[in-house]
């Protein structure tokens, strides 16, 4: 038997509430502006944190003439003269070189999955909604740290940029354009799914951060696969990236009797849970697609921070960037 999970996108009955910002279901722009205070104690990953007073808030990956002192180290052909310390030339009669690292601001990228596949929720809310307060206590918090936020909203069949800046307007303007998407998803949506999009967004992020940015990928990572991994490891070489799973835990947790009608848009199917051989299917493909995404975190040094929509968002997102930053510290 082959489940889809996002079949479970949309659930037959289901329809867009008739009142505007419905909790759960929709968020609305001031929904998400109403997270501003709520994201003040949030820690985001920094590998190399700035203990000195100085121009940067954070150390850069790419070595330059900035002014933080990094090492000594042997010439070698082609290294800046003006970087020679002469007195430990003359000292050991072999040339050394200064290296520093360049310092530099680290502006953020926020990705935000509203397609048709995070249109469920078994309770408490959508996990389109979960991922829409994520990302806004994301951008809220590195506002409030003083760095650009920008990011990249998609559904299945739009992306929409928005450029980082410096200001809470940006993340008014980055909080309207999760509101439009989300907004726009529907139980009846004729919407074809496009599993292919998230590699595609991710592969404009990565031609934009290039070195130096704080990534967040916001998503239940429908659609993923070996190009989406490599994607993600090309940009944590040179970047911090985190990405943050959305799942609703219906799937781990499957009813032991009963039928539920599904829909995945023209298609329905009846799933019948009183059957152990439905169930089994069901709760072997959940648990086999959870374990293969958090595996990312051991192989690539990734962080794969699980979010879930049955749950208030702030408090398991404080948990984990506070666990995440512990590790850090650790190494």
């Amino acid at each position: 038997m082959a489940i889809s999970l996002p079949a479970f996108g949309r659930t037959k009955g289901m329809a867009p509430p008739a009142a505007k910002g419905t909790e759960g279901v929709y968020v609305t722009v001031d929904d998400l502006a109403a997270l501003e205070p709520i994201a003040c104690d949030l820690t985001f990953l920094r590998k190399a944190p700035v203990r000195r007073l100085l121009a940067g808030r954070h150390e850069s990956r790419m070595r330059g003439r900035g002014l933080s002192f990094e090492e000594l180290r042997n010439y070698m052909p082609g290294d800046d003269i003006r970087t020679i310390d002469w007195r430990v030339t003359a000292r050991t009669g072999q040339p050394f070189v200064r290296v520093y690292d360049e310092e530099k601001d680290r502006p953020a990228l926020i990705v935000v999955d509203q397609r048709v596949n995070m249109f469920f929720g078994s309770r408490r809310s959508m996990k389109s909604v979960a991922a829409a307060q994520v990302a806004a206590l994301c951008a809220w918090r590195v506002m409030a740290l003083g760095d650009r936020v920008g990011g990249l909203v998609f559904n299945d069949g739009e992306q929409e940029a928005v450029r980082p800046h410096r200001s809470r307007e940006a993340v008014i303007r980055f909080s309207d354009a999760i509101s439009v998407k989300n907004r726009a998803l529907s139980a009846t949506s004729d919407a074809t799914r496009a599993p292919g999009q998230l590699d595609a967004v991710l592969s404009k992020v990565a031609a934009v951060a290039r070195h130096d940015h704080l990534v967040i990928v916001v998503s239940d990572f429908d659609g993923h696969g070996p190009a989406t991994r490599d994607l993600l490891l090309k940009m944590s070489v040179a970047n911090d990236v985190i990405a943050i799973l959305i799942y609703d835990p219906f799937l781990l947790e499957l009813p032991r009797q009963g039928d539920m009608v599904i829909s995945g848009g023209a298609l329905q199917a009846e799933l019948q849970f009183g059957r152990s051989n439905v169930r089994d299917a069901v709760d072997s493909f959940a648990r086999n697609r959870g374990r293969d995404l958090l595996s990312w975190q051991k192989e690539m040094g990734l962080p794969m921070l699980p979010v879930s929509a049955a749950e208030e968002v702030a408090p398991q997102l404080r948990t984990l960037l506070g666990q995440l930053a512990w590790r850090q510290r650790r190494r």
